[in-house]
């Protein structure tokens, strides 16, 4: 069976923040009891699947420290899956043959890269907050589509260099055969997946709390110049702002 480098990337759940439309940044916002359901949800769906992460990255905000220590803590008190599904057509992969102390200590790292973006003066405010403070930038910011840089800010090229920073690691120090969770936010997953697509332009994404983005590449070729970067078997987009699991 040929195999793939399988990328995961999970937004966070649902914090204080979210509920209370707080425009976060980097601020730092706990996960709300729903988010806690929501975070165990995924991993209930995530160990049917036998989807068993290699290694993990994670932002080191605490909604989605907490969303990562969940999703860890379902995996290593449950059995020892016999094998890693494909998610998609049924298929699997050979059988794992891991001890059972290799299940129970999954690397984690938390990585700065996958913060979201730090936003200045609005870090932690609501918009009619923000309005009441900065009357002058809101109006402007609403009066044009253009992008207006918030005092305090990191830069749009900021943000897309650190994630182009982070998909280069990641490639770099993985190959086929390693399953990985990249669990972040979703402004800057937006940026992380263009990178990753190798897109010159980052796209708007939804990106529900605990929504998958799943990516299969070849490892292997990913650096080859030839034909091959235009071989759809060998690049695939497995699933995008998936979240069924919170509706069963």
């Amino acid at each position: 069976m040929h195999q793939f480098l399988k990328l995961l990337f999970i937004r966070h759940a649902q914090s204080t923040g979210n509920v209370e439309r707080r425009m976060q940044g980097q601020g730092e916002f706990e996960l709300t009891e729903v988010g806690k359901q929501q975070a165990e949800k995924l991993a209930k769906s995530l160990l049917a699947e036998n989807w068993l992460p290699s290694q993990v990255y994670s932002s080191p905000s605490k909604r989605t420290r907490q969303t990562t220590e969940i999703l860890i803590d379902h995996f290593v008190t449950a059995p020892l899956p016999a094998a890693v599904s494909d998610l998609i057509g049924g298929e699997a992969d050979p059988v794992l043959e891991l001890p059972d102390d290799r299940l129970r200590s999954i690397p984690v790292e938390y990585a700065d890269e996958l913060m979201e973006f730090q936003n200045g003066i609005f870090q932690g405010l609501t918009w009619a907050e923000a309005s009441e403070r900065y009357p002058e930038l809101c109006q402007q910011l609403e009066a044009s589509p253009d992008w207006i840089q918030i005092p305090a800010a990191e830069s749009l090229d900021t943000a897309r260099s650190r994630a182009n920073r982070f998909i280069q690691r990641l490639l770099q120090q993985h190959s086929n055969g390693e399953h990985i969770w990249i669990i972040t936010h979703s402004w800057i997953l937006q940026h992380l997946i263009a990178e990753l697509l190798g897109c010159e332009r980052s796209w708007r994404l939804r990106a529900m709390n605990t929504a998958l983005f799943e990516f299969w590449v070849d490892r292997s070729r990913w650096y080859n110049p030839n034909h091959n970067r235009f071989n759809t078997d060998l690049w695939q987009i497995r699933r995008i702002n998936d979240y069924h699991h919170l509706q069963a």
